[in-house]
């Protein structure tokens, strides 16, 4: 899926109801730019590439292409030219190949040209940023592909890299994922810690420190989708409500209450198609997601009871950076 497609086409792939997408738009240019300029910081400091000033002529000019070693899908190779524009370089970015498109060992996907300085100095930053990038959306191929056949959707989680995490969810949408919330602001998710700190009614109402305090799984999705209700003309009011469960006792509990996502959290695969069953013969509306030990070999399965939606948080956390190089091209000008 490209993430420079028009919203129409969004429309058409993603849910009606559903986290908002990762695409290319401000929020993920400045959140680039931000990291670009930490990893500046973090190889110039305040001084210069002295071994490249060194050696190479200020007026030196030269060409090179970013060349996978590997087979991949592209991500973040539309997002270079924001990369060289922090590194206020001397350089023009042609980009060979498409998000989202697949390619093969040697392909070049993108060419640099001009100061050999400046290309010397970017090089090692603008290759971490894309073999994270492509990496990402290279495990998520392969993940979709096991879903074909089914009705199951694949969803990142926010087990991201601290500072990266727009741009891995960008990643995982050029690989044909789905993006879970972006962040705490995105949506209510009830998880098992809520229910264990929170006060039911019941133990506020009375102050009776003798009746349990714990939330029940149904008291929690209501209260969510009572203040989802109240906020419907906050200007950030969160749009999703989605809990998760552990059983079937609790997700017979919620199954009614009005949210839109229940999590079946580690769920055996019989009680998942036990869920699937229950929720149809209800005909209630809430999608069904399933999480938990999801991985390269257990994700068709999982697919195969009839779950909306599979959530991984492999996809950025066990995703593996793509062997990219920089390879010099001939007829230097100098």
């Amino acid at each position: 899926m490209s993430p420079n497609a028009s919203s129409a086409e969004q429309a058409s792939r993603d849910p009606a109801t559903d986290y908002a997408p990762v695409v290319m738009n401000d929020q993920l240019e400045n959140d680039l730019r931000q990291l670009i300029r930490l990893a500046i910081a973090e190889d110039l400091d305040v001084a210069v590439d002295w071994t490249t000033v060194a050696m190479i002529d200020a007026d030196r000019r030269g060409a090179c292409e970013i060349v996978s070693r590997a087979n991949g899908v592209a991500a973040g190779v539309a997002l270079v030219p924001w990369i060289i524009d922090e590194f206020d370089a001397d350089l023009d970015v042609e980009v060979l190949v498409g998000e989202s498109e697949t390619f093969t060992p040697g392909t070049a996907l993108v060419r640099l040209s001009g100061s050999a300085r400046d290309l010397l100095t970017s090089e090692r930053v603008t290759l971490n940023l894309l073999s994270r990038m492509c990496g990402i959306a290279t495990m998520t191929r392969r993940y979709v592909e096991l879903l074909q056949g089914t009705s199951a959707r694949l969803y990142d989680t926010r087990k991201t890299t601290p500072g990266m995490r727009r741009l891995e969810k960008y990643a995982v949408r050029c690989g044909g994922g789905h993006n879970h919330r972006t962040g705490l602001f995105d949506g209510f998710l009830i998880k098992d810690n809520h229910l264990a700190l929170g006060r039911s009614k019941l133990s506020i109402e009375s102050d009776d420190a003798s009746k349990p305090t714990r939330l029940s799984a149904g008291e929690a999705a209501r209260r969510a989708v009572e203040m989802r209700g109240g906020l419907m003309n906050h200007l950030v009011a969160p749009k999703m409500v989605e809990i998760e469960v552990d059983g079937l006792d609790q997700f017979d509990e919620v199954l009614r209450t009005g949210v839109d996502i229940i999590l079946l959290d580690n769920f055996a695969i019989e009680d998942l198609r036990t869920a699937v069953k229950a929720r149809d013969e209800a005909g209630v509306g809430v999608e069904l997601e399933a999480s938990g030990n999801i991985n390269i070999d257990t994700i068709a399965t999982v697919a195969s009871t009839g779950v909306d939606r599979i959530s991984s948080g492999a996809l950025t956390h066990q995703a593996t950076s793509l062997d990219l190089g920089m390879d010099w091209t001939e007829g230097f000008a100098t």
